[in-house]
């Protein structure tokens, strides 16, 4: 089974196909330490902080394996026709020679996983004596009275326990011989099974040396211990946002511009370099496309409240996040009860170093003009874009602004010249150029 990913390992590189689809961030970095390992036929662990995309990574090397295999008809353990290991089908081979029945497996079904839990069991892993097959009237000592566990039954595939230093100590031990030896040992039975089994596990670094740890004599077991990590650059943190964030899974989907996504971007990125946050926890991916979907989601409700056609997200919707998500970050003991205030504040250095990067050089004076004479505009989750830009009135320059902001010729919806109007009044009030009064969810700007 390993000369088989390594073969169609190889045979991705010299072609240069996607050898692991869907993850981002990792080409230059934890990829090609994987791809060594694998090209060596080891097994591995993949260790890195929470929302590192472990599991992704994990359930993406069954890509490399063939499209269909074949295997004994019936088996448990998915036998191969030429090289039976079971009993049973070592028995019908015997019996039935060329006429042994085949099926065939797709490699989507070639892997198995398992979360170490605290009540995992050597039975959930290896397997155990099953009494009903006893019932049945088998002997006691019969192999086939064994009710084989998830390790077993995933042989000739790809099985991954996740979060393995949590998995007891004494439940690890049993997989020593999986590992070296490539058998499995079932109570007092004389069984030697061997397995064709790729073992992947995961963990995370504060468990691997604190709350748990992988013993000793399992972790020489495996070949090769693979570090993950958060995107390293802001392209990287954007790509997976945009792959990652379900913005249109209900019939009033909402549109999120990408300048907006550049600033949920940038804000995780500030959020997981604070000291004010536990660096140990880390701030998984998680966390930014659930802000994504839940500042798509404010512009879903404004929608249904106010009657608009088509929802566009806007600045005044990226709070919602704040106090939504405060829950999936760890923060430093001398941080409690600032929680909230800490992240609202990282949020508004987000919009201003996005508003640089994007606006920040522009001239903005038709606008400005506007409160020069004497205008205020009101703004908040509730306005409709339709009267926001009614309460401003015409601004020259709106389309070069809407094209530096990356909202091309179909994005000219009010929607979207709202979301691009509200955002530039943000990085001014952030820039010193205007005020802002914010009362009960909504935001007077005024010079």
């Amino acid at each position: 089974m390993k000369a088989e990913i390594r073969e169609n390992l190889l045979a991705r590189l010299r072609s240069g196909e996607p050898r692991f689809p869907g993850i981002v961030g990792f080409d230059d970095t934890v990829l090609p330490h994987l791809e060594r390992a694998l090209l060596a036929g080891h097994d591995l662990v993949l260790l890195g902080e929470r929302g590192q995309g472990k599991t992704r990574l994990i359930r993406t090397v069954t890509g490399l394996l063939d499209e269909w295999t074949p295997i004994v008809a019936g088996c448990e353990i998915n036998d191969h026709p030429y090289a039976p290991a079971c009993v049973r089908c070592r028995r019908l081979a015997e019996s039935m020679g060329d006429d042994l029945p085949i099926a065939w497996k797709h490699r989507s079904e070639r892997y198995g996983e398992k979360l170490a839990t605290p009540d995992t069991s050597v039975g959930d892993l290896i397997g155990d004596v099953d009494p009903i097959k006893i019932a049945e009237g088998r002997t006691l000592g019969d192999p086939e009275t064994v009710h084989y566990g998830l390790v077993p039954r995933t042989n000739r595939g790809v099985f991954s326990v996740n979060e393995l230093p949590d998995l007891a100590e004494r439940i690890q031990v049993a997989l020593l011989n999986v590992l070296e030896e490539r058998d499995i040992q079932v109570r007092g039975y004389n069984l030697r099974l061997p397995l064709d089994i790729l073992l992947i596990a995961s963990a995370n670094p504060e468990d691997y040396t604190n709350r748990g740890r992988i013993i000793t004599p399992l972790k020489d077991r495996f070949g090769a211990e693979v570090r993950t990590h958060y995107p390293l650059d802001l392209a990287a943190e954007l790509n997976l946002i945009k792959q990652e964030a379900r913005l249109d899974w209900t019939e009033l989907g909402a549109d999120l511009p990408d300048h907006l996504i550049e600033v949920i971007a940038r804000f995780t990125r500030l959020v997981r370099e604070s000291t004010a946050v536990d660096s140990r926890s880390g701030v998984s991916a998680r966390f930014s496309i659930a802000a994504a979907e839940t500042a798509a989601a404010s512009a879903v409700r404004r929608a249904a409240l106010t009657g608009e056609d088509h929802p566009v997200t806007r600045v005044c919707d990226l709070p919602a996040a704040v106090h939504t998500l405060r829950g999936k970050v760890e923060f430093e003991v001398s941080e409690e009860g600032r929680e909230v205030e800490v992240l609202a504040h990282l949020l508004r250095r987000a919009i201003a170093e996005t508003f640089r990067s994007t606006l920040g050089g522009m001239d903005l004076s038709a606008i400005l003009d506007k409160f020069d004479e004497g205008v205020q505009v009101e703004s908040g989750e509730l306005v409709p874009a339709a009267e926001l830009l009614r309460r401003i009135g015409p601004v020259t320059g709106l389309a070069k602004i809407m094209a530096r902001l990356g909202m091309g010729a179909g994005d000219e919806s009010p929607g979207h010249a709202a979301a691009a109007l509200e955002f530039a009044l943000e990085g001014l009030y952030l820039m010193r150029r205007l005020s802002k009064d914010d009362v009960e969810g909504t935001s007077v700007y005024r010079t």
